[in-house]
């Protein structure tokens, strides 16, 4: 028997996807309907009242500029975030921007390197960054850096034999880029967007001190918006933190689902007959927000809450630890690892769940559902540790998050605003440009994270249409990860099969029964 025969045997491969014209026709959802309407009404609703609180905050900052200085020296504000502070916020934005594309461009050079260095320089430089705040005497800061550092070596040392399965995939990934240049477009837009966002956010946080610091002498209590107490400077924190949250998740996963829209088209209908359908990035856009909206907002809404919450616990963590309340501090530490986990598995829950959403248009629950079966079947080994990228993707975000809070460190350090005279702003303002900076690199690689995602999707589910259509790739993929020809099977698929099971153990039973022999299957 021929190679080619036995290959045939393998792998059933029954048909191509039906031929279309375009991504609707390609990817069709059996009701067309707008899933989990009332999670789009509240995004709407939340999104609103973010950009009132915003107009109320920088009117204030705007009625008062000339107070908080206009510059990074000379501000007459003495008691809370000032022009000084908005540079600064506009120097982080800036830098984890340009950090993001070159993190691409690197990516795209030279995969397995990429992979390999993300983890080695993210290693040195929290290690080096802890070690500096700890000779500083500034404790919080650098217990919480050699914590990840202690996590990021020891993920890279259980992890560092699955490389080159994770480089291959990369490449995968990054050949597809270069095929759909429309891939790169949808990324740039997300680096600007979020960019532009991250640096607006930023400017309403430092608003909403001024408009609101509880001080006899803040000018910003006069103007139109409320008055001037600490309890109002925190619930407006609070709202605007977890808007901002919401919004800029919400953002990333629509850019997620256009993304997993185009990498489906390339899986399923770039090697098929008929070709590709046309304009898949601007139809799965379109799908993104108007079918799958009010879904990307109810996975989105759970991951907002969660780090809404572990924002309020890292806050209490370094007041803790300044305060050198040691046994409180590690305390809220712990707690801040543990919902780190949790974020973490949501997000990575939500990250497959949103490629059944962006493929099928389901609901998010349905979704959830496929997810679970997805992750049931073939294994938290083989799609979290088998597959590395997403990892690395995640640690090169960190290294981004670190360069930008130890220039936020040195800028507070050398320029020395007279509202952080005693250093108590140091935590507060670190926490925002390491969050921020965190954000605007998770979207600027989603364009990776996302068309990986996809592509093991796909490959679960037909991996067939890929050893067809791309031979001497998933010859290389069998040779690391033999479970690929392992189809995970529909709800549907399952019922038959126990069912077909269930009743070849009762014929056995009839035929031994009767003492004949039961046939073999």
């Amino acid at each position: 028997m021929s190679n080619d025969t036995e290959n045939q045997q393998s792998v059933a491969y029954t048909e191509k996807p039906a031929e279309s014209e375009n991504f609707d026709e390609a990817f069709k959802i059996e009701k067309p309907k707008y899933n989990d309407k009332f999670f789009a009404l509240f995004f709407v609703l939340v999104f609103v009242a973010f950009f009132i609180v915003a107009g109320i905050a920088i009117n204030a900052a705007r009625e008062t500029w000339s107070y908080q200085g206009g510059s990074i020296y000379h501000s007459s504000n003495t008691f809370s975030l000032n022009s000084n502070t908005a540079i600064l916020f506009g120097f982080a934005v800036v830098i984890a921007v340009v950090l993001s594309f070159l993190i691409l461009v690197f990516a795209r050079l030279n995969a397995k390197l990429f992979i390999i260095s993300g983890l080695i320089l993210n290693i040195l430089l929290g290690l080096a960054t802890g070690i500096y705040y700890l000779a500083l005497h500034y404790w919080s800061a650098g217990i919480v850096f050699l914590v990840f550092t202690a996590i990021s070596a020891l993920c890279y040392w259980r992890c560092r034999s699955r490389i080159p399965f994770s480089a291959i995939v990369l490449e995968i990934s990054i050949d597809v880029m270069k095929r759909y240049k429309s891939t790169l477009v949808v990324s740039l837009c997300g680096i600007l967007l979020s960019g532009a966002f991250s640096a607006f956010f930023l400017m309403v946080v430092v608003g909403c001190y001024i408009k609101y610091s509880p001080d006899a002498g803040n000018p910003g209590c006069s103007e139109t918006g409320g008055t001037c107490s600490r309890g109002s400077l925190i619930g407006a924190l609070v709202f605007v933190f977890f808007a901002g949250y919401y919004i800029t998740e919400v953002m990333k996963n629509v850019i997620h689902v256009t993304i997993a829209g185009i990498y489906g088209t390339w899986y399923y209908l770039a090697g098929s007959d008929q070709g590709e359908p046309k304009w898949p990035a601007l139809s799965s856009f379109k799908r993104a927000m108007t079918y799958c909206f009010g879904s990307i907002c109810f996975g989105s809404l759970i991951v907002s809450i969660l780090q809404m919450i572990r924002g309020l616990v890292q806050a209490l963590r370094t007041q803790s630890f300044d305060n050198g309340d040691i046994c409180a501090g590690c305390g809220f530490l712990i707690l801040d690892l543990i919902l780190g986990f949790l974020d973490w598995l949501v997000r990575y829950f939500n990250h497959y769940a949103y490629i059944f959403v962006a493929l099928y248009g389901k609901p998010y629950i349905e979704s959830a559902k496929n997810t679970f079966n997805l992750i049931r079947h073939k294994g938290m080994d083989a799609l979290i540790n088998d597959c590395f990228v997403n990892t690395s993707l995640q640690l090169y975000s960190l290294f981004v998050a670190y360069v930008v809070t130890l220039f936020s460190w040195f800028f507070l350090k050398y320029t020395k605003p007279e509202y952080n005279r005693n250093g108590s702003f140091n935590a507060p303002v670190m926490a925002f440009c390491f969050v921020v900076a965190m954000q605007i690199t998770r979207v600027s690689l989603a364009v990776i994270e996302s068309g990986i995602s996809t592509f093991f999707v796909a490959l679960a589910n037909d991996p067939e249409v890929f050893q067809m259509t791309n031979r001497d790739r998933f010859d290389e993929i069998f040779r690391n990860y033999p479970q690929v020809l392992e189809k995970l099977m529909t709800k549907d698929a399952q019922v038959e099969q126990q069912q077909n099971y269930q009743q070849q153990q009762q014929y056995q039973g009839q035929q031994q029964y009767q003492g004949q022999a039961p046939p073999q299957y």
